[in-house]
């Protein structure tokens, strides 16, 4: 399997696709938040996800089984139980059983609690006090202890040895661990192959990164940031390039040079893989990613045979049936339903893991009587989903042509990232003002760097413009800096908000 990382870096938005054979098949996407927001977060421009806060309980709501947390931005952020569950100090809870949130925390409390979820709209951001630090080899878990294993990590003599060096490290430092205090560890699939030296040296940098915690903690008042996680490049090559990345492609030269210091400092095997793009034409145009893009975002994708599946979420779960069109093989029914299935199976793993689909997943595969048939299809999936860096769990077939299975929710999904609720059109979704006002951004600059020193006019439809120039100005202004061109904004009325238009000044 050939493997790419692509990373396009725009003014309002980040965003990183994972290429296989050709194929995109994962899609990352942070957008920048206003410059303004430094003076609270110390960091501008990039996403709160993975930031550690000393924030402070502002309330408790026992009916609701959650806290708000003031963390020193515009909303208070959320807390749940299930998140908070870790400063509980009741004995004898089952493991599956939430305590009461006001036996967790106190209003006017004091706690560390990590942005697991940005902020959107008139919601802060989603908090846990199980808070971590992410180096390239471990994870650290502070106030837990054990070592646990990437799933990912299969090989089980690989997993024997990497247990074995891992507890063996924590041992040699002290009784308290590497930290100074109980502190577990999860061991990440870029381990596979390091030795003791690679492990320590991970350890000993994240245990640096955590006593910096800890004593920010102590010289501080709620609310203030205490923990800055990794930039959207910088995290990209840590959490998504393995051995088996052929190169990294990066088409802005401040990224790439942040990308070389970082490879230096963390990765430096992989330096020669990263790469500046500097064209011909756009990187995602490599391997048609925004294509693929636009197709993820309607229900319904095409089978080699004729047939398609239908992928419908909803709140409780998501929906995918397998429909073999007109395509019937000259053998049989059976045989016919079995070819569909399979061909189904291949755009289904595809279609989650570019979607970005999390949750309960129910698929009605076309029936099939044959057991043999049956198992090839269970078998299909669970080697389709092997190299799914998301954990899933497969069940078999019931009697119905129905199976059920879990994939993890690790990021919102590619739809409602991209789109929101809106029946018009006959479709039940369409783009948000913000994804459209990034798709202009990018087609603005494009034309800039094909007409190096002309003036530009930008059409959108008329809320488009309004949510860039009184909304979000500040990304007008960093466009504005970015390219040699005058650019002149234009509200349409009559535009369709995802209608644009760029062109030269006539």
């Amino acid at each position: 399997m050939s493997e790419e990382v692509l990373i396009n870096v725009g003014p309002g938005e980040t965003r990183v696709a994972i290429v296989e054979d050709g194929r995109p098949v994962e899609l990352f996407l942070e957008r920048t938040m206003e410059d303004d927001l430094k003076a609270k977060t110390g960091r501008a421009g990039h996403s709160l996800i993975g930031n550690i806060f000393l924030g402070r309980v502002q309330r408790v709501l026992p009916g609701m089984q959650a806290a708000f947390v003031e963390v020193g931005l515009e909303r208070a952020g959320f807390l749940g139980a299930r998140e908070a569950r870790c400063l509980c100090e009741l004995t004898g809870l089952d493991e599956g059983t939430l305590p009461p949130i006001s036996a967790c925390v106190q209003e006017g409390q004091a706690i560390l609690v990590q942005a697991v979820k940005d902020p959107i709209g008139d919601k802060g951001a989603r908090l846990s006090a199980n808070v971590t630090i992410p180096g390239r080899l471990l994870v650290l878990v502070p106030n837990q202890s054990g070592v646990a294993l990437s799933r990912r990590i299969e090989d089980e003599a690989e997993r024997e040895r990497l247990t074995v060096l891992v507890e063996e490290m924590v041992e040699r430092f002290n009784p308290m661990g590497v930290t100074g205090e109980p502190a577990g560890f999860i061991v990440r699939t870029a381990a596979i192959g390091a030795t003791s030296e690679d492990i320590a040296a991970d350890a000993r940098q994240l245990a640096e990164e955590w006593r910096k915690v800890r004593e920010t903690e102590r010289k501080s008042v709620a609310p203030c940031v205490v923990f800055h996680d990794l930039d959207p490049v910088s995290k990209t090559l840590r959490d998504c390039v393995s051995a088996d990345t052929a190169r990294v492609l990066i088409d802005c030269a401040d990224a790439f040079g942040e990308a070389q210091r970082y490879c230096r400092r963390a990765m430096p095997e992989m330096l020669d893989r990263v790469q500046l793009f500097n064209g011909p034409g756009d990187l995602f145009a490599l391997y048609d990613v925004d294509g693929e893009i636009e197709a993820a975002l309607e229900p319904r994708a095409e089978l080699p045979s004729g047939g398609w599946i239908t992928v419908e979420t909803t709140e409780a779960l998501t929906a995918i049936d397998v429909n073999s069109g007109r395509y019937t093989a000259a053998t049989g029914l059976e045989e016919t339903s079995a070819k569909i299935n399979l061909e189904a199976v291949h755009e289904i793993v595809y279609q989650l893991r570019l979607r970005g689909t999390g949750g309960l997943i129910v698929i009605d595969f076309i029936h099939l009587n044959d057991p043999a048939n049956i198992q090839k299809v269970i078998d299909a999936l669970n080697e389709g989903f092997a190299k799914d860096r998301v954990p899933t769990q497969i069940s078999g077939m019931s009697e119905f042509g129905l199976v059920e299975m879990t994939r993890k929710r690790v990021r919102e999904p590619l739809d409602k990232l991209l789109t929101e609720p809106a029946y018009a059109n006959g479709r039940p979704r369409r783009k948000t003002c913000a994804t459209v006002a990034n798709d202009l951004l990018r087609k603005i600059a494009r034309e800039a760097q094909a007409t190096p020193g002309r003036p530009l006019v930008a059409r959108a439809s008329a809320e488009v413009v309004d949510w860039l120039e009184r909304g979000n100005p500040y990304l007008v202004d960093r466009l504005r800096r970015r390219i040699a061109s005058e650019v002149q904004l234009v509200g349409e009325p009559a535009f369709p908000r995802e209608k644009i238009d760029v062109g030269a000044v006539q």
